[in-house]
């Protein structure tokens, strides 16, 4: 019977996770990272994005087209003392695209997911954003990303 209602809970999920948005890198010093990624490897740089509340400075490279594109968020704090702590551990958080992400954030808080504080916002890229803590994923920030253009359902 316990396990008849995990599966049924799989099954009535409210969202669909589409791909990877992004991948999020951290260092003290983010001129390191895109010295690599960006000078190195040749990955295009696209902007930038700064801002005291996440305390984030990070340059935003991209790579691949249209619905496939994936970024690289490359970030160093604007205070290291301060949290959340960008650069701890290196491999910050990744993002995914969600479908309806209202309805995932709804659906995960529902069954316990702890998310971060700040809810649903804008992200660095644009796009509505919510974080699930690391405590609920087994220890990486993830990025949950609404997707400009989800497949109808």
């Amino acid at each position: 019977m316990f396990m008849r209602s995990i599966c049924r809970a799989f099954t009535t999920r409210p969202f669909k996770v589409l791909g990877v948005q992004q991948v999020a890198l951290g260092h003290l010093d983010k001129n390191v990272l895109t010295n690599f990624w960006s000078n190195q490897l040749g990955i295009p740089k696209i902007g930038n994005f700064q801002s005291e509340t996440e305390n984030v400075n990070e340059d935003i490279l991209r790579i691949g087209e249209g619905d496939n594109a994936v970024e690289i968020d490359l970030m160093q704090p604007i205070d290291p003392e301060k949290n959340p702590k960008v650069h701890k551990i290196a491999l910050n958080h990744f993002g995914l695209w969600i479908d309806d992400l209202r309805a995932c954030v709804d659906y995960l808080v529902a069954n316990g997911v702890q998310m971060t504080p700040g809810g649903i916002r804008r992200g660095a890229a644009g796009f509505d954003v919510a974080f699930v803590h690391p405590k609920s994923t087994g220890g990486i920030l993830l990025e949950l990303v609404q997707h400009p253009n989800p497949p109808r359902k």
